[in-house]
């Protein structure tokens, strides 16, 4: 069957950025375009290709099942092509690059070494790490934007349908600067209520082990808070304040070991959710990508080790 020459490139943008904001006043927005104008080229491609591609509701639009389906080829295809358009305008001709999604529970420690590893092995790759909550960096994956998601987001909504491969356990812990007053030997934890306290964004999977721990120790939760997944505004804000910090292990892991913060030991510390892969079954991984993942087990395999007593 001959592609319908009049679907244009326009027609999968549009698609494209509504199945990844999930409304089309988002999108809209997104591709400074009015949303009547969205609508039409929508309903346009949707015409020309014979399916219902969106379930409209007050909450959204979600992505039919022939949706899903022709995002599986719709997404690879404009990426290559913008690939393609960006290599003649800069010159640079089938320069290697991966696409890494990368959470911050991994941005500390993990993240940096396998930078390390394969620029070591290759030295002319081009390593692009976007950041951000699990959900926006999945639905770029799902989109076929990026190559592979690393972290921790087994919790999320939407991994359903992704591929995951697990790398190691990590768990949360509350770190504060030195010489903090919940530090002293004589100090009552139940008091940590009244210092400000630094969390994950609500909605992020890190941030329900988060919430978790003040459930498991009885503490009511700090009114006084900062909502954040940059580290440098936490560790930072913590190392200058009183603030309590529940952050990943990992995100603070050289701090620990530096002096320059220090661990509020409450007893028990939370088992420690789920680090690893995720990569979209529908699009084969580039020779480049399955070679990043070969460099984070090994990675992973090295940071466990240095984790044994």
């Amino acid at each position: 069957m001959n592609i319908d020459t009049r679907i244009k490139f326009r027609h999968l943008v549009c698609f494209l950025e509504v199945a990844r904001q999930g409304t089309l006043a988002r999108a809209s927005q997104k591709l400074a375009i009015s949303q009547p104008a969205l609508s039409k080229t929508l309903k346009e491609l949707e015409s020309l290709l014979c399916a219902s591609l969106f379930t409209r509701s007050k909450s959204g639009a979600a992505l039919t099942d022939a949706g899903q389906a022709f995002l599986r080829y719709a997404a690879p295809c404009v990426q290559t092509l913008r690939e393609g358009v960006s290599s003649l305008r800069t010159g640079v001709h089938g320069a290697p690059e991966v696409r890494l999604g990368a959470l911050s529970t991994v941005e500390s420690l993990l993240m940096p070494e396998l930078v390390c590893r394969l620029h070591e092995a290759h030295p002319t790759l081009v390593i692009n790490v976007v950041t951000g909550p699990s959900a926006y960096l999945l639905s770029r994956l799902r989109g076929g934007e990026i190559d592979l998601v690393i972290g921790r987001m087994t919790d999320s909504p939407q991994i359903q349908g992704l591929s995951f491969e697990h790398l190691y356990n990590e768990s949360m812990t509350l770190v504060v600067r030195p010489g903090h007053p919940l530090l002293a030997p004589d100090a009552d934890l139940s008091t940590l209520e009244h210092f400000p306290v630094v969390l994950p964004l609500a909605g992020t999977t890190i941030r329900k082990f988060a919430d978790s721990l003040f459930v498991q120790h009885g503490i009511q939760s700090p009114k006084q808070r900062l909502e954040t997944l940059s580290l440098t505004i936490s560790r930072r804000y913590v190392s200058c304040s009183d603030a309590v910090w529940i952050a990943p292990y990992d995100a603070v892991r050289q701090d620990l070991r530096s002096g320059e913060l220090a661990e509020l030991q409450l007893g028990i510390r939370e088992p420690g959710g789920s680090v690893g892969i995720c990569s979209n079954p529908t699009m084969p991984l580039s020779p480049m990508a399955q070679g990043c993942v070969e460099a984070l087990r090994e990675v992973s395999r090295a940071y466990c080790e240095s984790m044994q007593p």
